[in-house]
């Protein structure tokens, strides 16, 4: 185990190297900051330019860049944002939390609501249930996430005004943008467990069980589940990882100050060591859940950990 870990960690690496370096010489070709930073205030020559560029760091080779950009980032000195000065570490910390907290929100829901509603349509395959619930999983599928976002602020907010509109101030701003999400991933979520409980259900296993008398709850969630559990895992560890690099959309939505509507700002400004720094601790987190969900597997599945 301990092997197989050092050579996820290592691979790992390599791959947040290969992205964040993909993203810094991307973001170099969006345009110049100096012509960003200087845009409204008047005549200015390219001496002044010039002197700007070399006060942001941008006058040396680009691979001195970013390897001062790997160097503090290592050292966890992040360095300044282009606009205002502000240590992108100060920034990181505010908008961080909030993303996580609105990504694991999103998915503890879907988790809650599309195992029941997957086993149920399994159980009951071909029956109005099963029916029922593929229907309104169809229907979740074909929602937009900006779309969705959009009708829940006219609904709860314009005109119910039972939820506030954008924001994070308190627990009623988690409710919108988390059903967004939640309904969403719950939607693809409840026809993976019902593909794989059906397969389950199947298995020679399940039937010993029952035949030893167990109850149906039992057979279903203490074996049935269990055993079909690897391709759940994956798919939510998936999932995670997919939340946390594509919700900016929602996060702008409802003016939720988060990774994603940072990065957006630092794009839009061409602003790059806040681009860098959260492209490059995304990337940590996302392969770091690929690595927990590869551990997993092994808790769940014992004959994985003997191989």
């Amino acid at each position: 185990m301990v092997k197989f870990l050092a050579q996820r960690v290592i691979l790992s690496l390599f791959v947040v190297l290969a992205v964040t370096l993909i993203v810094a010489f991307a973001i170099r070709l969006t345009g110049d900051p100096a012509l960003m930073l200087t845009q409204g205030a008047g005549s200015i020559t390219e001496a002044d330019l010039a002197r700007i560029r070399a006060a942001l760091g941008l006058n040396q080779p680009f691979f001195v860049q970013y390897a001062n950009f790997l160097k503090g980032f290592i050292t966890l000195d992040l360095g300044k944002s282009f606009l205002g000065g502000t240590p992108v570490a100060t920034l990181v910390g505010k908008a961080l939390p909030a993303t996580l907290l609105l990504a694991l929100s999103s998915l503890a829901l879907s988790i809650i609501l599309s195992i029941p509603l997957g086993i149920a349509a399994a159980v009951k395959k071909g029956k109005w249930a099963d029916q029922a619930i593929r229907v309104l999983s169809l229907l979740g599928l074909s929602f937009p996430n900006f779309w969705l976002a959009m009708m829940m602020v006219l609904l709860f907010s314009i005109t119910l005004r039972w939820l506030p509109p954008s924001g994070m101030e308190g627990i009623l701003s988690f409710i919108m943008p988390t059903l967004t999400m939640g309904i969403i991933l719950t939607a693809t979520n409840v026809r993976l467990v019902r593909t794989t409980m059906l397969e389950t259900l199947q298995s020679q296993f399940v039937m010993v069980a029952r035949a030893k008398g167990l109850s149906e709850r039992v057979v279903l969630y203490k074996h049935a589940l269990r055993n079909g559990a690897i391709p759940l895992i994956t798919y939510f560890g998936l999932q995670f990882g997919g939340l946390l690099g594509g919700i900016v959309v929602v996060e702008r939505v409802f003016n939720w100050p988060g990774m994603g509507t940072l990065a957006f700002d630092a794009v839009a400004a061409r602003d790059y060591p806040v681009l860098q720094s959260v492209i490059c601790i995304l990337s940590l987190l996302i392969v770091g859940v690929n690595l927990l969900v590869d551990i997993a597997y092994g808790i769940v599945d014992p004959r994985i950990r003997r191989d």
